[in-house]
C-alpha cells in the first residue's frame, strides 16, 4: 500500500516523465535508428507496466477518477502514437478513457456542477479518439465538457473562474486545463466564434497576472481581492511559481496549434510567448541551465531547482523555436 507521502512522489514522477516524453518528441529532428533507445518510448513502456489498466497512483483507489493528471499523461501517449503509429499506445489511451466514458457518453466520476477547469484537460483524448474511431460516445462526452465551458462561472470581464469553489479567481494552471481542448474543439467542429473566447482568456491573464518589472506571471489573480493571498490593490498572489508558469507557457504553444493563422488576435499569443520566454531566460540558473521553484528567488534559503517547471519551460521553448514563434537560439 502506498502511503500519502508517496502519492506526491508518484504524481511528480508521472508528470516529469510525461513532460520529458513530450519534450523528446518535439526536440528530435529525425528518427533514431534504434527506436527502443528513445526516452519517450522507454518512459511510456514503464508507465504501461506500472499502470496497466488505468493511470492512477498504485495502491490508492481514490485516485481512479476523471482528472487532468491522466489527461496530461495520455496526451504524451497520443503524441507518441502520432510519431510511431504503434497501435499499442492508441489502445492504451482507449483502455484508459473507456473506463470512464460509458456507451451513452456520460463520464464516470466527473462532476459537472463543480465547474472545475481541471476536468477539461482530458477532453483532448476524447477528441483524438473520436477522430480515429468515429465512436459517438467520445463526441457526446466532449460536448459535455464544451457545455461546461459555456456555463463556467466567469469574472466580470469574461475570464473563467478556476473552479466554482474558487470564485472570481483565475489561475495560470487553468489556461492549460481548458484552452487547448477548447481551441481544438472549435477547430474540429467549426465553432469559429470560440477562438475569440479562447484568446481572451490569455488576454485577461496577461492584463492582471503579468509583472511589468520582471516579465514573469503571478500564479493567481482574485478579482474580488478577498483571498488571504491576494494583494489588496492588484489582487495577485505573492510569488512567481515555476510550475504555474510552466502550465501557462505550455498552454500558449499548444493552443497555437489550433488557432487559424488568419485570426486577427493570433499574433497576441505569439507575443505573449516571446515575452515570457525572454523573461524566463533571465532567471535561468547559470550552472544547471534550469529554473528554481520560486523562479526569481534563486538565492533564497530553501528554494531549489525544480524539475517539472524546468521540463515544461524547455518543452515550450523548444516547440516555440521549432514552430518559428521563437528564435532558434532557444533550442
Amino acid at each position: 500500500m502506498i502511503n500519502k507521502k508517496n502519492v506526491n512522489f508518484y504524481f511528480s514522477v508521472f508528470s516529469f516523465l510525461l513532460i520529458i516524453l513530450l519534450m523528446s518528441l518535439m526536440c528530435t529532428g529525425k528518427d533514431t535508428e534504434d527506436e527502443k533507445s528513445l526516452w519517450s518510448i522507454r518512459m511510456a513502456e514503464t508507465i504501461m507496466i506500472i499502470c496497466p489498466d488505468t493511470i492512477m497512483y498504485p495502491g490508492v483507489e481514490k485516485s481512479k477518477r476523471w482528472d487532468y493528471e491522466r489527461g496530461v499523461v495520455l496526451q504524451g501517449f497520443w503524441k507518441l502514437y502520432e510519431k510511431t503509429k504503434d497501435e499499442r499506445y492508441l489502445t492504451y489511451i482507449k483502455k484508459n478513457i473507456d473506463q470512464y466514458v460509458t456507451e451513452n457518453g456520460s463520464i464516470k466520476t466527473y462532476e459537472y456542477l463543480s465547474f472545475n477547469l481541471d476536468n477539461i484537460a482530458t477532453g483532448r483524448q476524447l477528441l483524438a479518439l473520436y477522430r480515429v474511431t468515429g465512436e459517438k460516445k467520445y463526441k457526446i462526452a466532449a460536448d459535455t465538457l464544451r457545455k461546461q465551458l459555456s456555463e463556467q462561472p466567469r469574472t466580470n470581464e469574461g475570464g473563467f473562474w478556476h473552479k466554482k469553489i474558487y470564485p472570481y479567481q483565475m489561475w495560470l494552471d487553468g489556461l492549460y486545463m481548458a484552452e487547448p481542448f477548447y481551441a481544438e474543439y472549435a477547430l474540429m467542429f467549426n465553432d469559429t466564434l470560440a477562438f475569440d473566447d479562447v484568446i481572451n482568456q490569455f488576454i485577461f491573464i496577461e492584463r492582471h497576472n503579468r509583472d511589468p518589472e520582471t516579465g514573469l506571471l503571478y500564479h493567481g489573480w482574485d478579482e474580488s481581492k478577498q483571498q488571504k493571498w491576494a494583494d489588496s490593490v492588484k489582487g495577485t498572489s505573492p510569488n512567481f511559481w515555476g510550475r504555474a508558469m510552466g502550465w501557462y507557457i505550455w498552454a500558449l504553444v499548444d493552443v497555437l496549434d489550433y488557432i487559424p493563422e488568419y485570426h486577427p488576435k493570433r499574433s497576441l499569443l505569439i507575443k505573449y510567448l516571446q515575452q515570457l520566454a525572454e523573461a524566463l531566460i533571465k532567471f535561468r540558473d547559470p550552472e544547471t541551465k534550469l529554473w528554481y521553484q520560486v523562479v526569481d528567488q534563486g538565492n533564497r534559503k530553501g528554494n531549489y531547482i525544480e524539475s517539472s517547471c524546468s521540463a515544461m519551460f524547455i518543452y515550450a521553448l523548444a516547440k516555440g523555436a521549432n514552430k518559428k514563434y521563437l528564435d532558434k537560439s532557444y533550442l
